[in-house]
């Protein structure tokens, strides 16, 4: 667009990425993230307030984050594309909508139902969703690990403070199946830029529940939170991506 103040730049340091990104948004995740890059000795490189780590081998691949929130989000997903990343995986945790979906559960979104202020700027004529191809690569990946996965749409909020049972359970009749604050701004931003995207998450609470149902807090939640970033980093890193 002509009219874009500001355009997204690869600036002069700023590295190529030649590889797949891991890109988490969740700041829980930042510890596990960066000790592992560490044991790893993979290279730190500037992200603004985040962090993009650079794992080589045989294979090359990134590790971003966090950003939570569509705004932040969407600014390093940004960055990221103009230093040349065409594959990303969002690496995050949801609500569950649906009685069938449980604390621990893996939910792979599809279409993302946008509450967030974000994805409006980013005009397409049609629904974005993410990519089916990475998507089930990744699922069949996952589940041949005993890692069973969901796959649904999404509702993206800027206000988990304000998710109430009346939209819960609209939406919950809708199909939707689980709540978020990132995945329909980056959903939307990876089509509006023609990358490949798609989204990994794991079930932190129940929104059907009442009260409400929290479990991110469990020591088995946070278990299976390692176990599966670490999956889907090993994914990105094995070469197997088309």
């Amino acid at each position: 667009m002509k009219d874009v103040l500001i355009s997204p730049l690869r600036d002069k340091g700023d590295p190529h990425i030649s590889g797949p990104v891991l890109f988490f948004v969740n700041p829980a995740e930042t510890a596990i993230v960066a000790n592992t890059a560490k044991e790893r000795k993979a290279r730190r490189h500037f992200l603004f307030n985040s962090n993009l780590f650079e794992l080589e081998n045989e294979n090359t691949s990134y590790w971003a984050g966090p950003a939570l929130g569509a705004p932040m989000a969407v600014m390093c997903l940004e960055k990221l594309i103009a230093m040349g990343a065409r594959q990303v995986v969002v690496y995050g945790w949801c609500g569950s909508l649906v009685n069938s979906m449980k604390t621990g559960d893996i939910f792979m979104p599809t279409w993302g139902h946008s509450e967030e202020g974000t994805s409006s700027h980013y005009p397409l004529p049609y629904r974005p969703e993410s990519n089916p191809s990475l998507r089930q690569q990744l699922c069949t990946y996952l589940q041949e690990r005993n890692l069973s996965c969901r796959q649904g749409p999404i509702w993206t909020t800027d206000a988990p403070y304000r998710e109430t049972y009346t939209k819960v359970e609209k939406y919950a009749k809708e199909g939707i199946m689980a709540v978020d604050m990132e995945y329909s701004a980056l959903c939307t931003v990876a089509s509006f830029r023609k990358i490949h995207l798609c989204a990994v998450m794991l079930v932190s609470d129940e929104l059907r529940s009442t009260p409400w149902k929290p479990g991110f807090k469990q020591k088995s939640f946070k278990v299976k939170n390692r176990t599966l970033l670490l999956e889907t980093a090993a994914f990105l890193h094995s070469g197997l991506l088309d």
